[in-house]
């Protein structure tokens, strides 16, 4: 492995001697790429494609407005604090607050058991987003809410798988990415086996990075390595954090709590197999039950491409809302809300060239 990230982008130079579309998945990767200025170290034979990483980004427009509708009937509903600005049709859990309905952030899942305890005759709604990172923090509070039997605590789970959602992207024509920069934290939960389909069914170079510059360019560096070898294979240069098996502890408690089901995604539509719902044993805990919610998938605002930027398929720049209509103050979809947004940070970093 080189020894620092002047010599790594000095071998990428070297070695990158044909076009290569990379996708780095992860909204954090996207953001450290551009803080750090990897682009401009990168020759101009590799392309760095932003993925659906953004745990607020993918989360469909109609999951929005389940979480919205609850707040109109009474409910308190707690969740992260990037879900609270996302717009949808009625407005955003933010400006709801400020209407007079009762929204909460939370630092953790965890605290919406604490709202619970101290609103006993109010129906309190944790929203769970986000991916195999956050998802294990929703099964630790549903196993706590049913062991200490607080029956005014529900949730309304959202949580997506990502490996289903890099498949689907693998195998896009339209797309034709020849390697992927995996995701560090999702790594770190899952392992390694859950990204191993990428070289051995598709053939396509894969290496799990962490999030500091030398990371992420000693991982394109060894995807170009591979793709120049015409061998590719599962790697990780991020062994200090993930091991090869996971957390195992995180993921038996995600299967003592939830059960896989279909999901919609904003840009990729359904994947089969993406989501994560309730299962039987804790089904009274969950909101979708207990308000009898039907999920429809729902409407993007008029003129928002974040559905198509965060699958890669343009940048931020071409939507036409980006920098006019859309800014970080006054934003008109997620991608532009969320700290790991692609649109938020082309926003705060992109100069105009490779930057």
């Amino acid at each position: 492995m080189p020894g620092s990230a002047g010599e790594t982008a000095g071998l990428l130079r070297r070695i990158s001697r044909t076009p290569l579309s990379v996708m780095e998945v992860c909204g954090t990767h996207t953001v450290s790429i551009f803080r750090s200025g990897i682009r401009s170290l990168l020759p101009p034979t590799i392309r760095l494609v932003s993925g659906p990483g953004c745990p607020v980004c993918v989360t469909d427009q109609g999951e929005i407005d389940a979480a919205i509708s609850l707040l109109e009937k009474g409910a308190i509903v707690v969740s992260y604090g990037d879900m609270f600005r996302v717009p949808c049709a009625r407005g955003s859990l933010s400006s709801k607050r400020a209407e007079g309905y009762d929204s909460r952030i939370a630092s953790g899942a965890m605290d919406a058991l604490t709202v619970a305890l101290e609103n006993p005759e109010k129906e309190v709604v944790f929203l769970g987003v986000g991916f195999e990172t956050t998802s294990p923090a929703t099964a630790v509070l549903v196993e706590e809410t049913a062991k200490r039997k607080v029956s005014n605590l529900s949730v309304l789970s959202f949580h997506k798988m990502t490996p289903p959602a890099v498949k689907l992207l693998a195998q896009d024509p339209e797309l034709g990415l020849g390697g992927f920069l995996l995701p560090g934290h999702v790594s770190v939960i899952l392992g390694h086996d859950p990204f191993a389909f990428l070289p051995r069914q598709f053939g396509l170079p894969a290496v799990i990075a962490g999030f500091e510059p030398d990371q992420i360019l000693f991982g394109l560096a060894e995807i170009v390595r591979q793709h120049e070898s015409g061998v590719s294979a599962l790697r990780s240069v991020y062994s200090r954090a993930v091991r090869p098996e996971g957390n195992q502890k995180a993921k038996a408690a995600l299967e003592r709590v939830f059960e896989v089901r279909d999901a919609t995604w904003r840009g990729l539509g359904v994947i089969p197999a993406s989501g994560l719902t309730l299962g039987k044993k804790f089904r009274a805990f969950d909101a979708e039950v207990r308000f009898d919610i039907t999920l429809s998938p729902g409407t993007p605002p008029p003129g928002c491409r974040c559905g198509e930027v965060l699958t890669g398929r343009i940048t931020p720049p071409e939507c036409p809302l980006f920098r006019t209509k859309c800014t970080p103050a006054s934003p008109v979809g997620p991608c532009m809300v969320s700290s790991e947004g692609t649109c938020g940070a082309y926003f705060r970093f992109f100069k105009g060239d490779r930057s």
